[in-house]
This record gives C-alpha cells, sequence and structure tokens, in this order.
C-alpha cells in the first residue's frame, strides 16, 4: 500500500490573490536501454529546459509564477544539480518547481534520497525494505523531483517514484518493468494554507477498488477535512503520456469528483493540473499526434464557458461531474491562473480560471503564440446562459 507522507513547507502567498502555474509541455524523447528509457540527446534536452527556466526567472511577465511543472523523464539526471542552482539562485521566493528525471537505477534513487536526507527522510526506510527484501538494486525508477523555494529563500527537494511501471506494464516480459514507488508527498503550505500534491503520471488510476493510489489520497483529504477542515486544493500530474485522451482518465476523474465514491469533501475543490509532453516526443518510437493535451479539470462548482480555440478549449468530459480546460498538442507554455476555492461569484458570465498566456518555441526562446488576445480566432462559443446550465 502506499504512504502518503506529510511535508510543512513556507510558503507565504498574498490572502485572496490568485496563484499561477505554467506548464512546460516540451518534447521528451526516449529510447529503451538495459537500464530503463534514457533520452535521445541529454544536451539538446537541458537546452529546452534550460530555456524555460531562464524565461521564468528573467521575464516580468512571471514575477507571480507560483507553481511551474515539466513533463515526466523530462530532465537529464545528471542536470539535477544544475536546475537546483537556477532555482536557488534566480527564482522568487515561494515557488514550486516540479519536474520528472531520467531513469535510473534504485541505487542511484536511494543515494539521492539520503542526498538530500533532511526532506526525505520519512522516504528512505520504506526503498530500503525493499532492497533488502531482494529488490534488484540495478532496476529502472521512473522518478519525480519537488523543488521548493519556501519565502525565507530556502530550498527544499523532494523525490518520489512513479507507484508502477513505465510502460512496460503492456508487455509481457517481466525484465521491462520498472521499481514501484511506495509513497506520495502531501505538501502544506503554511502561512499560505495551501495543500498540493504531485504525481508521477498514471499513477493517478485505479488499480482496484480498496488498494488503489486514487483512492488512497481520496481517503487521506477526507480525514483532513474532517479532522482539521484541511483539504486538497491542487494535485499536479506530471506525464510523458502517449495516451492522454484515454477513457479511464474520465472514469478516474468522475470518481476523484464525487461520482463512484462517497461523499468526497477533502477532494471537492481540488485543481487537477495534468502536465504532458508535447506532440514532438517518443518513446522508443515516434508516436505522432500521440502527446500532448495538457489540461486543468475543475470540479462541478466551477463553471468555464464553452470554447474552442486554436490553442484550447472547454469540456466536460462527456458528462462527468467535472469540467475541464483542454491545450493542444504542439510544443507550447502555457500560463493561467488557479482558481480560489472561495470564489462563489453568483454571475453566471464569471469564469473562475483565466489563460494568461500561450508561448511557443523559436529561435532557442519562447515567444507568445499570435499578435491578437487568444480568445479573437474562437470558433465556437456557448453563449453564458447556456454555461451555466451544463
Amino acid at each position: 500500500m502506499i504512504e502518503i507522507h506529510e511535508a510543512l513547507v513556507n510558503l507565504d502567498y498574498a490572502l485572496g490573490g490568485h496563484l499561477h502555474c505554467l506548464v512546460a509541455q516540451v518534447p521528451v524523447r526516449l529510447r529503451a536501454t538495459r537500464r530503463g528509457f534514457a533520452l535521445l540527446d541529454r544536451d539538446a534536452q537541458w537546452r529546452t529546459l534550460a530555456s524555460v527556466l531562464e524565461l521564468v526567472a528573467g521575464d516580468e511577465r512571471f514575477q507571480k509564477l507560483h507553481f511551474l511543472t515539466f513533463p515526466e523523464a523530462a530532465l537529464p539526471a545528471e542536470r539535477l544539480d544544475d536546475l537546483l542552482g537556477i532555482v536557488a539562485g534566480r527564482f522568487r521566493p515561494s515557488t514550486v518547481t516540479m519536474f520528472g528525471l531520467e531513469h535510473v537505477p534504485l541505487r542511484a534513487y536511494l543515494d539521492t534520497l539520503l542526498r538530500f536526507r533532511q526532506d526525505n527522510l520519512a522516504a528512505i526506510p520504506a526503498v530500503e525494505r525493499d532492497l533488502a527484501a531482494g529488490a534488484h538494486p540495478d532496476i529502472p525508477v521512473n522518478w519525480c523531483c519537488v523543488v521548493v523555494k519556501e519565502a525565507s529563500g530556502r530550498l527544499r527537494v523532494f523525490f518520489e517514484a512513479k507507484s508502477h511501471p513505465f510502460r512496460a506494464e503492456e508487455f509481457l516480459d517481466k525484465s521491462d518493468d520498472l521499481y514501484r514507488g511506495r509513497h506520495f508527498w502531501w505538501f502544506r503550505a503554511q502561512p499560505a494554507f495551501f495543500h498540493f500534491m504531485v504525481l508521477v503520471c498514471l499513477d493517478y488510476l485505479y488499480r482496484d477498488l480498496y488498494g488503489s493510489n486514487i483512492r488512497r489520497i481520496v481517503d487521506h483529504a477526507n480525514r483532513q477535512f474532517f479532522a482539521a477542515r484541511r483539504a486538497l486544493d491542487a494535485l499536479f500530474v506530471l506525464q510523458c503520456n502517449p495516451k492522454p485522451e484515454h477513457r479511464a482518465y474520465r472514469d478516474v476523474l468522475a470518481g476523484f469528483y464525487g461520482e463512484y465514491l462517497e461523499d468526497t469533501p477533502g477532494v471537492r475543490e481540488t485543481i487537477t493540473v495534468f502536465g504532458n509532453s508535447s506532440d514532438e516526443s517518443e518513446i522508443g518510437e515516434p508516436c505522432p499526434g500521440g502527446f500532448g493535451v495538457s489540461s486543468v479539470v475543475l470540479g462541478p462548482r466551477y463553471r468555464l464557458a464553452r470554447v474552442a480555440a486554436p490553442e484550447f478549449s472547454t469540456d466536460d468530459l462527456h458528462g462527468a461531474p467535472a469540467c475541464r480546460l483542454r491545450f493542444g498538442t504542439a510544443t507550447r507554455l502555457y500560463y493561467f491562473n488557479l482558481p480560489l476555492h472561495q470564489e462563489l461569484d453568483p454571475r453566471s458570465s464569471h469564469q473562475p480560471l483565466k489563460v494568461h498566456a500561450v508561448l511557443a518555441a523559436e529561435g532557442g526562446g519562447w515567444v507568445p503564440v499570435g499578435g491578437e488576445p487568444l480568445m479573437a480566432e474562437l470558433s465556437e462559443r456557448v453563449g453564458p446562459r447556456q454555461a451555466a446550465t451544463r
């Protein structure tokens, strides 16, 4: 059973102010090796990620950025210190950066946990128990990192491994399986009183009704709610997913927001952010058009107007008790605000989520898409009255 460890972090957000998120939907090109999947061109991959980091650190448009997400398996493992150096030296306080790392052997994963022992102390015993029980030290680990630059400027670094295989779950050959992680982090941000989690890709899915990862998250959030009126404010899911529109996502989202489970007040207001890689990605072989579609999913108490624009659209996931802002498949940076759970504006025209910018890669940098406002080229829009009665 997966363990959920709580981590208290010092993030100071303005009371009543919007939080902002930047999803970097960049390519992730992987090839199969004897030790998991490796990036095809580590130097090119690092240049792409570094260009985003430089943009966030130096561009005034992102002074209010709070959360930055990169896809699963996006960072070359040997570039971890380079990324941490940029965040520590140039990022603003009270920012959270999350990203997936290239696969490493289990012993290297444990070494990294031990190196950052102060923040990962609760996660180390489970890995040591697995090794003592016979887990092979060279089994690949698909992992992610959450870097919190606290309000004081102190850097906190947390790691977690994906809790089920990366791609090899589709194959009969056991040698293709990856290490299964044993923990998730539940971050309690104070004094902001904001609670969030970060998962790697399909860890979001059910395995069975009683032992699934998502059921554990819902149950933990409900206990927090009934014990201390705490709830899960945001759930970030990092992906390199060639099946972004699989019906299983709709089914799980329906359950997460309360259709198939008992009442779930702990996740009723949760904002779920899926950050995928772009359609230039590949896992072993190219998958044209199979990647992309990063998205933001909101519960039934929120309303989004029905729109279909060139860079994004909205839908209700075929009748699920949720609404979704769905982005495209190209290499893009998506900058938007996270709705505040206390927003209860009764006006039917009020939109709780705004897309502030969409940027495309150009000449080694990033430029805004188009010269006109994003909404200028809407191809479809349902009126406020109809949107209110979805």
